[in-house]
């Protein structure tokens, strides 16, 4: 089973806890000003003006506070995803707000999104965070392909739920690309996304 962001938190955060507020909120301004290698947990308990103890009674290390401050990232890539599933609005569109959902929200956190690719590389659990992220998506996403092809709108094809499954992964990657600095442009990328995902479905230009 994947973990939840808050299961990070070795206390179960509550409305109006201020320090732990305080330190995400320090965790985030140093994110936007520099790398999440070189900041320490003294940095962030200074920042919010707490002791190292008071961070250590929240969380376990850096990767967990990252954690935290993800969830408000996911969030918004569910609201992305919710255009595809509206049902009156045609494919194509359905599929290219999503995209663009989706990568307003990298837009809007990528300082947050390239700490998440950091802190993942040597924490597991974070990684499984990061995986179960994506995951959570997948059955939506093979739900949505079965009805397209139930009502005859989308052709025959490969097994929906592992189609679903490469196709987000194919946009993780993406993401993660741009994070990179890739040459490639933002809006070229996502156009070529939604292009592979409307052929892949619906098998037409």
């Amino acid at each position: 089973m994947t973990k939840r962001a808050d299961s990070f938190d070795r206390r179960a955060p509550y409305h109006g806890d201020q320090r732990r507020a305080a330190l995400l909120r320090a965790l985030d301004e140093f994110l936007r000003e520099g790398e999440f290698d070189r900041i320490t947990i003294a940095d962030i308990s200074a920042r919010a003006g707490v002791t190292r103890s008071a961070f250590y009674f929240y969380f376990e290390n850096k990767a967990a506070c990252v954690a935290a401050l993800a969830s408000q990232m996911y969030q918004q890539a569910i609201a992305a995803a919710g255009h595809l599933f509206t049902e009156e609005v045609p494919p194509r569109q359905r599929i290219e707000e999503m995209i663009s959902g989706l990568f307003a929200a990298w837009e809007g956190h990528q300082y947050l999104y390239q700490a998440m690719l950091e802190a993942s590389r040597t924490s597991s659990s974070l990684r499984e965070l990061w995986d179960g992220y994506r995951e959570s998506f997948t059955e939506p996403v093979a739900a949505m392909i079965d009805r397209e092809r139930a009502s005859g709108r989308a052709p025959a094809g490969p097994d929906s739920h592992t189609l679903a499954t490469v196709l987000l992964e194919l946009g993780d990657r993406a993401l993660e690309r741009l994070s990179l600095d890739d040459p490639l442009n933002t809006s070229r990328r996502a156009d070529v996304l939604v292009a592979i995902w409307f052929r892949t479905i619906y098998g037409t230009p």
